[in-house]
């Protein structure tokens, strides 16, 4: 990006900040969002009610209770790696910004509680890890409603003899991370990705492209910062040169810069910070901000649109945007507590500035944009009508009670009105690079809502609810 592009694009970002949103109301309605991804016997406090009960036989066929969980996205199968992820970020964003929720802390922990109980289950049998419930290439075929469902409700799981440490290492984060409010349990102890045990069936829907000693280093981070216990710290130290040796230096590949569903070093960084020996990550903290700010002369990972959103390459763009705006926000807290600034080369920025950039990410994703419409749905005058999601695109139960099967669907899936289920609160992966959106339903990259990009939003709009201008 050369200097005009920078200064035009800067110009872009400060005109549209005069807007103003109201993030608590964005707040609660993207903690609701999960009440519409449950999966399950739902209690009576339900509030997204054109919802009903699904998958109340999940893990019956093999003896197991495994009801329960999210589906991740607008499918019908229970990812557990993204689950967790997702869990752990509700967690970190109640320990940051919990205060700042009032009422809807209560909805937050919920929503965290509703996760770790499956976990729970899912870890209920020693010696293996349920990874996922049901048969993804079997679900996708068909557009079905979560009550309908008949595809196979296969259980899948990780052992010793199928190792799975990404996603043993992300539950063990999970409930690390919500630990603080419930219980700890113990980090995995046998190594081995869980694309070699479970690769035709968890590949390449959420197929680990970064190894998985992020994972391991993630979880134990999380496990030190729950339990204070200096074992796991010992296992972060002893072990960060595996991500160091998987160019965590570098801007390119599994690196300081990336944080998600599937890399975690960006986050590590985060969570160290608190540590007796925390130079490193910090070192690495700076680096990640001073690799977004579009005004640093220093390389970037990330790319930005003509109206100021941030991108990175793969799909579902807006995950990137809500993952790093509540990392900056994270930093910003410990820059000020720490009065530090950051220096990238020539340039030096505060934690005000940190601030800007995460708030310019979130008020985007509110309706300061181009197109002038909110990607979360439900929120302001205009949003995504038509997003990839079965159950919003269907009618509910309560409207039509006959099963509607694998191929009954296809006719609301290929139907150009408005989904009739409003998802409220869901964000969607959001427009291309050059700020167009379609707002169609078959566009999954860009219409498709996930918990892994709102969990991180949570977060986020906690804080600005409390730091509204």
């Amino acid at each position: 990006m050369d200097t005009l592009q920078t200064v035009l694009l800067l110009i872009a970002m400060v005109a549209t900040m005069v807007d103003s949103h109201d993030y608590g109301d964005a707040l609660t309605k993207s903690i609701l969002f999960f009440e519409g991804q449950r999966s399950g016997k739902l209690p009576p406090t339900q509030r997204i009610t054109w919802r009903k009960d699904s998958a109340l036989r999940d893990g019956f066929e093999i003896g197991v209770d495994l009801v329960g969980g999210y589906y991740d996205a607008g499918d019908n199968v229970k990812f557990n790696f993204p689950m967790a992820f997702s869990t752990t970020m509700l967690a970190w964003s109640v320990l940051e910004f919990g205060k700042s929720m009032n009422s809807d802390l209560p909805h937050a922990l919920e929503a965290i509680r509703w996760a770790t109980d499956y976990f729970l289950k899912a870890t209920s049998i020693p010696g293996f890890v349920y990874a996922q419930v049901g048969d993804p290439y079997g679900d996708h075929k068909c557009w079905e409603r979560p009550e309908d469902m008949d595809t196979p409700r296969t259980p899948y799981a990780v052992s010793k003899q199928f190792p799975g440490s990404e996603v043993s290492a992300e539950i063990a984060a999970a409930l690390a991370a919500s630990s603080m409010a419930f219980r700890p349990i113990d980090l995995d102890q046998y190594r081995g990705s869980y694309n070699d045990s479970l690769g035709p069936w968890v590949c390449p829907f959420y197929c680990d492209y970064s190894g998985y000693e992020d994972e391991l280093v993630w979880g134990a981070a999380w496990l030190f910062k729950a339990t204070k216990a200096q074992m796991y710290w010992n296992y972060v130290r002893e072990n960060i040169h595996n991500l160091e040796n998987a160019s965590l230096n570098s801007i390119e590949g599994g690196s300081f810069t990336e944080f998600g569903w599937d890399s975690k070093h960006a986050g590590i960084n985060l969570v160290a910070l608190n540590a007796s020996d925390s130079t490193p990550f910090i070192s690495n903290a700076d680096n990640l901000v001073c690799s977004v700010l579009p005004e640093s002369p220093t390389p970037k990972s990330v790319s930005y649109s003509p109206g100021g959103l941030i991108f990175r390459p793969g799909g579902s763009n807006l995950q990137h945007a809500t993952s790093l705006s509540f990392l900056l926000l994270v930093y910003s807290r410990y820059l000020s507590k720490a009065n530090r600034v950051i220096h990238c080369d020539n340039m030096v920025a505060g934690p005000a500035r940190l601030v800007q950039v995460a708030r310019r990410q979130v008020d985007y994703i509110l309706g300061s944009n181009p197109l002038n419409m909110s990607y979360m749905a439900g929120y302001g005058p205009k949003f995504p009508q038509r997003i990839h999601h079965r159950g919003s695109s269907l009618p509910s139960i309560d409207q039509y009670r006959g099963q509607i099967d694998c191929n009954g669907g296809t006719q609301y899936f290929n139907s150009n009105n408005p989904n009739p289920n409003l998802l409220t609160g869901a964000v969607v992966g959001g427009p291309d690079i050059k700020d167009s959106y379609s707002d169609s339903r078959s566009d999954f990259v860009h219409s498709e809502p996930t918990t892994y990009i709102n969990a991180p939003l949570v977060g986020a709009l906690a804080y600005f609810k409390s730091h509204p201008s």
